[in-house]
């Protein structure tokens, strides 16, 4: 189907697909494990954000239960999209890996090439490998220093960076991700971890990995364009692959006339379907897994998703930020007035959120005025 003649989809019914594929129109009964398949991951950086994030998608959501895949090894902390710390299953760590690493290495890079010039990428890796060939969990400055008496000119930072969230697969070792557990970040080897190397990059050009993330990223935030998936998960050379399923695919427009693709049976809710309040963590993939955020945020708030601000989405879009105080309260700033009806429905998911964060010591929560 050509683009000029592909079914126009409006801002609203691109906004109700994002939150049917996000699982934030309807909350789901998905166990955590598949929640986290489904979603391609969660960014996780801030290692209490992915808490809220499951919680305002899925019912009965018991935090217990993503500790146990963590430590598990079910589900693992890694560098992965964007060359952002992301919570995926294991499957997908191992399988994706591979085709991350050179977008890895070239970011690294691009915050660090003066520091790095003149050292052999490959030689690093070998080092950073034999020093975590013992299995013990190290600190990037641990792993660093380990190698700085071949390299001392970079510093420990470059060196540390490049290692970690580059050349060699790592995991993020619990009790860091775990509820309400502060703990600092020890790495070990993703192989170590998991049991097996991740998966090699494919050798023919093929690009099966490619391919199955097309898909994957289409089914949890599609329609959506090339230049989104691209914003998604930060490949660049994916092109191949989007023409090699474009058989398997339906086209769209957007009012703009960009090009949309889509699983064919996924689903596409009438842009009339309500859409209840929901809380979302910082840096939540619904708001950064797109190059174009209109479909669920203004342009002139378009800076908060990158602010690592928390946000709340009233009729699917966001309308206000939230914070949580050392008592657990939860405030809401509205980025504009709210409705009664939409107010009321603000504080009673917030309230929800509060117990949720306390445990259910508390349920309270604070909006305050909108600007003028």
């Amino acid at each position: 189907m050509g683009t000029s003649t592909a079914p126009v989809l409006g801002t609203r019914a691109l906004n109700r697909a994002t939150l049917a594929r996000q699982l934030l129109l309807d909350r789901a009964g998905l166990p955590v494990l598949d929640a986290v398949a489904h979603l391609g991951g969660l960014q996780a950086q801030e290692p209490q954000e992915p808490f809220v994030g499951l919680w305002s998608r899925l019912s009965a959501f018991d935090p217990a239960a993503l500790g146990d895949l963590l430590t598990g090894r079910e589900v693992v902390r890694t560098h992965l999209m964007r060359r952002t710390v992301h919570l995926v299953t294991a499957d997908d760590a191992l399988a994706w890996r591979g085709r991350h690493t050179a977008m890895l290495r070239q970011r690294v890079l691009g915050t660090y090439r003066r520091e790095l010039a003149g050292v052999d990428l490959d030689e690093l890796a070998a080092a950073g490998r034999a020093v975590m060939a013992d299995g013990e969990p190290r600190t990037m400055t641990e792993l660093a220093r380990a190698v700085a008496e071949r390299w001392p000119d970079p510093g420990p930072r470059p060196l540390g960076e490049m290692l970690i969230a580059a050349l060699v697969p790592m995991a993020q070792l619990p009790p860091r991700g775990l509820w309400r557990t502060r703990a600092g970040v020890r790495n070990v080897t993703l192989s170590s971890w998991l049991g097996r190397e991740a998966d090699p990059p494919d050798g023919d050009g093929s690009d099966p990995v490619g391919q199955a993330l097309v898909r994957r990223y289409l089914a949890a935030f599609g329609p959506a364009a090339s230049a989104d998936l691209r914003a998604w998960c930060g490949l660049a050379g994916l092109p191949a692959a989007v023409a090699a399923v474009r058989g398997e695919l339906v086209a769209f427009r957007d009012e703009r006339g960009r090009e949309l693709l889509d699983l064919p049976d996924a689903p596409r809710p009438d842009p009339d379907t309500p859409a209840p309040v929901r809380f979302l963590p910082a840096f939540d993939n619904a708001i950064l897994g797109y190059h174009d955020r209109g479909r669920i945020i203004d342009d002139a708030h378009r800076g908060l998703s990158v602010a690592g601000e928390r946000v709340v989405l009233v009729d699917g879009r966001v309308a206000a930020t939230w914070t949580v105080g050392k008592d657990d309260t939860v405030t809401v700033t509205p980025l504009y007035g709210f409705s009664r009806t939409d107010r009321t429905a603000v504080a009673a998911e917030g309230e929800a959120l509060a117990a949720f964060l306390s445990d259910g010591g508390t349920h309270d929560i604070r909006i305050t005025e909108a600007p003028h």
